[in-house]
């Protein structure tokens, strides 16, 4: 589809007859064009509804603002719903913060580089400088903001102000610092993380160390959305592979790299594309 001609809609509601009739009718009125519709309800009596939607814009007969008024008065009010509507032209601006593992993060630049993630990178910000020269490579500024124990409070309000009032998305690629809450609070539902592990195993620091020494015979990683509890944020997306007894914690760091930048990669793009919905600790992710 024509990016510059798609808006998208996300819905969540209480279940009810109807719903998608008087979407879908609203749409059809207003001379849109509705180009991929995917819904869920968790239960058919009483559950709660989602839906994304995907529709053409060029020949609508009002502009989009007033359109989102009038979807707001006539649907979403009748409804109760929680919505968002967005046109696929108003790139996400995200940041990305990263320490020294380069594999998730330059595996995100590049996708970027290809067109493949739509998005405007503003920022790189780490807490090492390693990593300085490959970034500028792609012609995206860098920031060194040190941590330290000592330091952490002054460190954040540091990276406050880099990222202003105007982030859509902060992405930690291996950023090896947990985010206080003051932070989290300033981006709800906009930090997605990526950790080396399947959660809810091995929580915390070390998970391939854990994971050996559990002799476990697959090990994941799990990209999730942030919250002021420490590894529980609502899961994105996950992925395993196969280990055996003759692997070492540097095989399973070695096969792990390669699962969490893949991960990361489509959860950052599945938020960019506006198809998770996040229901409490958990997510409705409509990818296909």
């Amino acid at each position: 589809m024509r990016q510059d001609t798609t808006a998208r809609l996300l819905i969540m509601c209480p279940d009810q007859p109807g719903i998608v009739a008087a979407v879908s009718n609203f749409f059809y009125h207003h001379g849109a064009n509705i180009t991929a519709l995917d819904q869920h309800s968790t239960d058919p009596e009483g559950g709660k509804f989602f839906m994304r939607l995907e529709f053409q814009t060029p020949h609508l007969n009002v502009t989009c603002g007033v359109l989102s008024q009038a979807f707001a008065q006539t649907i979403a009010k009748r409804y109760h719903m929680q919505w968002q509507l967005s046109a696929a032209t108003k790139l996400k601006k995200v940041a990305l913060l990263v320490s020294k593992h380069d594999h998730a993060l330059l595996e995100l630049l590049w996708r970027f580089s290809r067109g493949e993630l739509l998005a405007d990178i503003t920022q790189v910000i780490s807490n090492h400088q390693d990593l300085e020269e490959a970034v500028r490579s792609f012609n995206i500024p860098y920031h060194y903001i040190p941590v330290t124990a000592q330091t952490k409070k002054e460190a954040e309000a540091q990276l406050l102000a880099v990222l202003g009032e105007d982030t859509d998305l902060l992405v930690l690629a291996r950023y090896m610092q947990i985010l206080s809450g003051d932070v989290v609070a300033h981006f709800p539902n906009k930090i997605i993380n990526i950790h080396h592990s399947f959660l809810p195993a091995f929580v915390g620091a070390n998970p391939y160390q854990q994971a050996y020494d559990e002799g476990v015979k697959l090990i994941g990683a799990t990209a999730h959305y942030i919250t002021k509890k420490l590894d529980v944020g609502p899961i994105i997306e996950q992925s395993v592979v196969r280990v055996t007894h003759r692997d070492d914690v540097d095989d399973l760091k070695e096969k792990g790299r390669d699962i969490e930048k893949n991960v990361l990669a489509r959860a950052v793009k599945w938020h960019l594309e506006d198809r998770i919905l996040i229901d409490g600790n958990k997510t409705v992710v409509f990818n296909t």
